[in-house]
């Protein structure tokens, strides 16, 4: 990790940042550049998290899975990392007891189901060579065709003339249209995947001090899902048929039910929720800015680059977690051993040491080198499933762009620490 920039100073009384709270949530970004020029290593009081700022520093950080372990997404999904043990109430046991009941899981199963994004070395390897076959470059180029005729399809309303929001009518269906579609999942059981991933966004970003996993709505939400998809896992092994669930549990090495459960859960919010807030953080940078927007529409080859841009200006995915394995030295500060570290994504993307005049939203930027979709060992495994939606999304609209026009006051940004996108944007399209 790099320690050649300015010294950092101890934490400041007068940095009240917490990664965790939703006073940061409408904009973060010039707390973010206070965080990188005076306490690049901060360690929040509020949620203890220590956050790391700087682009050179989080992209290390990324790459070295050996001294910062993903296993702090179980810590942050148990306990949002506050200190101490999550609370074993009474309600809480109720709540396990009732899950593991109604799931029909052995406890033992319970304590060491497996997630992507919460394990090191071989495990998640052997985890991500399973899931990524519905993930290859060839497969998701084939995907082209279809994900241009869906974001058609949804632009259709507002062709019309008829109220449009953005975020509900393109950013959520479009990539929700497509998930279900690559599952195998029929398009009835829409609906029950965005209320599943709504309540996982809902509870692991605004639950804190307790535990996220073990809220009444969460549970609910876990085993409407195992139901669901224990039919649907032995209906493949028994039938497969040409989706991912099928490739996934048949073969040599597969993945059982509750993984399986897991999986999906990854993806509805780690895949769906980024690529819906990345759509709806384009078509909101494009509206603040009308001379990108007129730019872009001249020149649609752009696209793609806007997309990147996008990505590195307003980062769908603000902020991950990881696990000090051991003291480490960054900037003249100790990171002690079992701290929860938070390299700061949305900041990094920001950092002028790395991208000059880096509040400046330009698509003709190009910045392959930021670190949206993270990187390393757990280098997001649907970024390009998200790039091709997002960029088919923008193209749909590019048509659009120049008479495109908010329809109502701006919307507050999602109250999640999570995931940064609007709420809603209601748009319309203005006369000719």
């Amino acid at each position: 990790m790099s320690t050649a920039a300015v010294p950092a100073t101890h934490a400041s009384p007068a940095t009240s940042y917490d990664p965790l709270a939703s006073a940061f949530r409408d904009d973060p970004f010039p707390q973010y550049r206070v965080l990188r020029d005076a306490t690049p290593v901060f360690r929040s009081p509020g949620s203890r998290v220590v956050c790391i700022s700087r682009y050179d520093d989080v992209f290390g950080l990324l790459n070295d899975p050996k001294r910062f372990s993903s296993r702090a997404m179980n810590t942050m999904l148990m306990n949002q990392g506050r200190e101490g043990p999550p609370p074993l109430s009474f309600a809480v046991v109720r709540l396990i007891v009732k899950l593991l009941w109604r799931t029909r899981m052995r406890p033992a199963r319970f304590a060491t189901a497996r997630m992507l994004i919460a394990e090191d070395g071989e495990s998640h390897s052997a985890l991500r060579s399973i899931v990524n076959r519905g993930f290859t470059p060839r497969g998701v180029a084939s995907l082209e065709g279809r994900v241009r005729t869906v974001a058609e399809e949804q632009l259709a309303p507002l062709r019309r003339g008829e109220r449009y929001d953005v975020v509900h009518d393109l950013a959520v269906a479009l990539p929700l249209r497509m998930i279900c579609e690559i599952l195998g999942i029929e398009p009835e059981r829409r609906d029950d995947f965005k209320r599943w991933s709504d309540c996982v966004i809902e509870n692991v970003s605004t639950v804190a001090g307790h535990s996220v996993l073990f809220s009444r709505g969460m549970v609910d939400v876990f085993v409407e899902m195992v139901e669901y998809l224990k039919g649907v896992c032995a209906e493949r092994r028994a039938r497969p048929t040409d989706d991912l669930i099928s490739t996934i549990v048949t073969g040599d090495a597969t993945l059982d039910d509750y993984e399986v459960v897991q999986f999906v859960m990854l993806l509805l919010v780690a895949g769906n929720e980024t690529t819906t807030n990345l759509i709806g953080n384009a078509v909101e940078a494009l509206l603040d800015h009308p001379e990108q927007a007129e730019h872009l529409a001249a020149h649609p080859e752009l696209a793609e680059a806007a997309i990147e841009e996008v990505l590195r200006f307003d980062s769908p995915i603000q902020l991950v977690f990881r696990t000090a394995t051991e003291d480490v030295e960054l900037h003249g500060e100790t990171i002690p051993a079992g701290s929860i570290v938070a390299p700061l994504l949305g900041s990094a993307n920001r950092d002028e040491r790395r991208f000059p005049d880096p509040d400046r939203f330009d698509v003709e930027r190009r910045p392959r080198a930021h670190v949206a979709f993270g990187f390393g060992k757990h280098f997001c495994l649907g970024a390009s499933l998200a790039r091709l939606e997002a960029t088919c999304a923008l193209e749909a609209l590019l048509p659009l762009l120049p008479r495109l026009r908010r329809a109502g006051p701006r919307s507050p940004r999602l109250d999640s620490f999570l995931v940064r996108g609007p709420s809603a944007l209601p748009v319309a399209l203005a006369p000719r």
